[in-house]
């Protein structure tokens, strides 16, 4: 069983581009994956027909290099083939051994060419000489025909395939400048250029040729533009036990008829006995496949098959919506709660499942079930989890896997391992490096231990900032150690001030009252919060790099460590800032934040009633403070830095030139010297020019 999702081939390719809130990686093997081309089928007239063969038809996207065909390779499984076979032992074990080897369509590019002569030929289109058929385990049926032209001068794959069989190279591309070498003793000439020795093509170049060449076939009914796509239709139909059976009836004179809606869900029963010849135990079932036919009444056999899984999970997040619906597959609250906006998963799905998703929301929102075009607005993929791997080996010849909590580790200066030994029994261990974390290679943490000895927040907070979330984190003990230092950092901080706050008998002071007389470096401190904030929101909000959020934070908490608050009004400043600090850090130590924004907020005359941290709003941008009344500029005297200025943001370079030239340091420098140049780059620095 198939779903044509070719049939959304296009869409598909054209909206994955304006998924803005997906990574690229993800958006570009979506690309690849469906695979659009354009190009020209060809048709190569059989001499002989076969097999109920008359031409073998090729799709190619270099349709320049026609004139260039020396062979005709067809897949091992090309119905061609298989008739090429019956006569001839040899290429029927050529293609039994293809069968058996099963390559991965990623491996072919690296993997030793092989093939066997069909002793069949065709016709070349326009030259009508005799081409050679050759079976290559290169070539793919399941992409376009199974059937691909040939060019050894042009194509690498051909090339190396045409040297190993001793097969004709007839160039007739070359460079467009005289300048690049080609030689097809080395290698094939995979560039476009201008043709040559292509008969009434001769001297075109490469795109105006394949007008040229799909104009001629077109009009000699041997060949047409076309539009091909290496995305196929999606088989979703399992010959196992697990899954979803397929709601089919098979009825010999109906046909394959739907299993009517009163009968669904289709069950699948559970006292199956499994056995050693594999294969799904309801195939051998005949109370579960033979039933009637909902049609005619007559005897029939019910689907024995099951959906992949994908098919389930390709729609689940719509079911969320309405699960308590169960009358319909989804209801009007589906267009209420979809898209979603924030979807998360591993980049291991980008071409599978999450294509398949999108194809799924596409169909159902054909069938009117939603509104929307795409599933998911945003798309997070996490990176892994490393740790470090520690082995022994066996006499046996494999490997036993030793906990890195049962290895002591010596290292170098730049932190290498040097020896490693089991805190066991003593003996050396081999360090095999970072890997991801998993229980065959016995390198994971145990999350409850962690949290026993650190706190949850500490983990929390190490892996959030260890790395971006899209990208693999190293586990490190002195990574975690480190967070629980920052947290104690911030906890002392902020708790000290709630006390300093507490000393005073008047009343903190309301910020805005105080606004218009902050000095140089309150106003300086309120400008390093708000920039944080700033920063910190789109971090989080924007582009999901929760390590630099966490950063900022941590370079806040060092200005706010060194600042005076000891008078009302700088007491008044500090409120606002560890404020700020600990709403921001409450999505990552929200257990922390929790008790800090308790005691922050208690007994402070703008907080009428008391929130949990949970509920206080995020803090917002006050622009006002993010404007400078001045600037540090660097002066330099003959290009070398010579001192730093403070001048008015509104300064004009007349201004800015005065007070650099009367700097003592400037002047110290410059001397006897006559002043030829001053450069002013504005909000950056002054370059004297002095001789």
């Amino acid at each position: 069983w198939f779903l044509k999702i070719t049939a959304y081939a296009d869409e598909l390719l054209e909206e994955v581009g304006k998924l803005e809130g997906w990574p690229r990686q993800v958006r570009t093997m979506q690309e690849n994956w469906i695979g659009r081309s354009e190009g020209v089928e060809i048709q190569f007239p059989l001499e002989k027909a076969q097999a109920d063969y008359h031409a073998l038809e090729v799709f190619t996207t270099r349709p320049d290099t026609l004139m260039g065909v020396t062979y005709v390779a067809i897949a091992p499984q090309h119905p061609l083939a298989l008739h090429a076979a019956e006569n001839n032992p040899e290429l029927a074990d050529f293609i039994a051994e293809c069968k058996q080897a099963k390559v991965a369509e990623a491996d072919m590019a690296t993997m030793e060419k092989k093939g066997r002569a069909t002793g069949i030929t065709v016709q070349h289109p326009v030259t009508k000489q005799a081409v050679p058929v050759w079976v290559a385990n290169f070539v793919l049926m399941g992409y376009g025909s199974g059937a691909v032209m040939s060019v050894p001068a042009h194509d690498q794959r051909d090339w190396e395939f045409a040297q190993a069989y001793g097969l004709p190279i007839q160039q007739v591309i070359e460079p467009l400048n005289n300048e690049t070498a080609v030689d097809l003793s080395q290698a094939a000439f995979t560039e476009k250029g201008r043709l040559v020795h292509s008969a009434d093509f001769d001297g075109k170049t490469s795109a105006e040729a394949f007008d040229a060449i799909a104009e001629y076939l077109s009009a000699n009914n041997l060949g047409r533009k076309t539009v091909n796509f290496r995305l196929r239709d999606w088989g979703v139909s399992r010959q196992r036990y697990w899954g979803c059976p397929i709601p089919i009836i098979h009825c010999d004179d109906c046909g394959a008829v739907a299993v009517p809606e009163e009968d669904l869900p289709v069950k699948l029963p559970e006292a199956v006995q499994f056995d050693e010849t594999g294969g799904s135990p309801i195939k051998k079932m005949p109370e579960f496949y033979q039933t009637t036919c909902p049609t005619c009444g007559k005897p029939a056999t019910r689907e024995t098959d099951t959906f992949d899984t994908f098919f389930e999970s390709s729609w689940y997040y719509a079911r969320y919506t309405c699960v308590d619906n169960d009358q319909a597959m989804l209801d009007e609250r589906a267009d209420y709660w979809l898209p979603v906006d924030q979807y998360i998963g591993g980049i291991e799905h980008a071409v599978l499942h999450l294509l398949y998703a999108r194809f799924f929301h596409k169909l159902m929102r054909d069938q009117g079930l939603v509104d929307s075009d795409e599933p998911f607005t945003h798309l997070l993929t996490q990176g892994m989890v490393l740790a470090e791997t520690y082995y022994r080996d066996t006499e046996q010849g494999g490997k036993t896997w030793i906990s890195p909590l049962d290895v002591e580790v010596q290292r170098d200066e730049k932190g290498r391992v040097t020896q490693a030994f089991s805190s066991i029994d003593q003996q050396p261990v081999i360090s095999a490096g970072m890997s991801k974390m998993s229980k065959s290679k016995n390198n994971g943490v145990d999350p409850q231990a962690m949290m026993e000895k650190y706190g949850a927040d500490t983990l929390r907070l190490f892996s959030m900032f260890a790395a971006p979330p899209d990208q693999s984190m190293e586990w490190s003990d002195a990574g975690v150690e480190g967070a629980q230092r920052f947290i104690k950092r911030v906890w002392k901080l902020v708790i000290e001030f709630v006390e300093s706050r507490a000393a005073v008998d008047t009343s903190l002071p309301l910020l805005p009252e105080v606004l218009a007389d902050l000095s140089d470096e309150q106003k300086a401190l309120r400008r390093k919060v708000h920039l944080t904030i700033e920063k910190v929101t789109k971090d989080m909000q924007e582009r999901h790099t929760f390590n630099t959020a966490i950063a900022a934070n941590m370079e806040l908490l060092n200005e706010l460590a060194k600042f005076d608050y000891r008078d009302p009004q700088s007491k008044a400043v500090m409120q606002e800032a560890v404020e700020a600090v600990v709403l921001m850090l409450s999505p990552v130590i929200p257990h922390v934040c929790h008790h800090l924004w308790q005691a922050l907020t208690d007994n402070v005359g703008h907080y009428v009633q008391q929130t949990a941290v949970i509920d206080a709003e995020w803090p917002q941008v006050d622009k006002q403070a993010l404007v400078q009344s001045s600037l540090e500029l660097i002066v330099q005297v003959n290009g070398k830095v010579r001192g730093k200025i403070q001048v008015a943001t509104d300064a004009d370079n007349a201004m800015i030139e005065q007070i650099a030239l009367a700097s003592d340091n400037v002047q110290r420098f410059i001397n006897d010297k006559t002043v030829r140049k001053v450069i002013v780059v504005k909000g950056r620095l002054v370059n004297i020019v002095a001789k």
